[in-house]
Formats: C-alpha cells, structure tokens, sequence
C-alpha cells in the first residue's frame, strides 16, 4: 500500500509542477502581450495627435491655396483612413492585417502630406505664415516622438515574438491563442523618407 500511494504522491507532485510551469509560460506571455499593447498606446497617442494638427494645416493652407483643392482634399482623406487604421491596431496589436493595413495608410498620408508641402512652397506668403510655421514645428516634434514611440513598440514586438516562438513556448501560445505580432515598419525604401514639413 505504502508503494503505490508514493507513486501518486510524485505523480501529482508532478502534475502540479507541470501545470505551475504552464502557468508560468501563460503568465509570461500576458505580461509580453501587454507590454506590447502598452507600447502600441505610446504610438497611437502621437499619432493621434498628428491626426489633430494635420485638419488645423490644411485650414490655414486653404485660403492660400485656392487652386490645390485636390490636394487639401487628398490630405484630409488619407489622414481619415490612417486615423481608421490606427483605431483597429489599437484594438487589438497583435493583429497583423491590422498593422499591415495601418503602415500602408500611414505611407499614403506621409506622401499626400510631401506632396502638400511641395506645393506650399510655391506660396511666400503661406510659408511666412506665424501659424502655418508653428503648425509645421508641431507636426516635426510630433514626427520624431512617432519614430521613437515606433522603435520602443518594435522593441516590444521582438520580445514578444521571441517569447512566443521558443521552445517550450511555442507549443503553449498557439494553444492560448498568442498571435505573432507584425513590426510598425514601411516596406518600400523610397517610402521611409519622412514627409518634410519645414519651411527653409
């Protein structure tokens, strides 16, 4: 009798060890998930307050630019999809449509936004304009707290990631439903310049 109940005693013994080391991994992987999210929040305050500004830019540009209607338009247009795209990553971060479709609404507001300032420049008056001028300095500060707030959420994503897929991890996040996170980059070279917003 003593035998047996010993062999139950190291095989509960046993089984809690193994459920605490999976609740461990469970645990572990929350915390990254979280982390991850909490850095997405960073990108998205800034964001969102570029989306702010840009409506602001376009107004004051409006009645200087009289001609570039389509322009002001485009703008206004591509910073409302990126504004969308933004609140879906925002809900979920680890969704990888979710980010792919952000980044490629983010790359064609960068571009209407160039091409905004490229016709601004045609405009003396505009571009001596106190507001427009200040306008564009908040929109520069904003651009840099974007591309640090990206790289801390890049950061976030790889340590995730990285979690995630090591063994023994691997087998636990499919099972918890642990999606791999997509990185907040731009694929095409040409398109990593960022949108120039000084005026020289």
């Amino acid at each position: 009798m003593t035998t047996p109940l010993i062999v139950v005693g190291v095989l509960l013994i046993i089984v809690v060890i193994l459920a605490l080391w999976i609740v461990g991994i469970f645990n572990g992987l929350v915390t990254l998930r979280n982390r991850l999210k909490n850095a997405f929040a960073q990108i998205d305050v800034q964001l969102k307050r570029r989306y702010d500004l840009i409506p602001n830019l376009v107004e004051i540009a409006k009645g200087y630019l009289k001609h570039e209607r389509e322009t002001l338009e485009a703008v206004i247009k591509a910073r409302n999809i990126a504004a969308a795209a933004a609140t879906a990553v925002a809900a979920n971060p680890t969704d990888g449509a979710a980010m792919k479709s952000l980044v490629s609404a983010e790359t064609g507001l960068a571009g209407a936004l160039s091409r905004l300032m490229v016709v601004s420049e045609q405009y003396p008056d505009l571009k001596a304009n106190a507001n427009m001028m200040q306008l564009t300095e908040e929109l520069t500060s904003t651009e840099n707290k974007i591309a640090f707030a990206r790289q801390a959420y890049n950061d976030s994503v790889m340590v995730y990631n990285t979690a995630r897929e090591t063994f023994p991890n691997v087998i636990f996040a499919g099972m918890f439903n642990f999606q791999a996170a997509e990185l907040f980059r731009i694929e095409d070279a040409a398109e990593r310049v960022a949108p120039k917003v000084q005026f020289t």
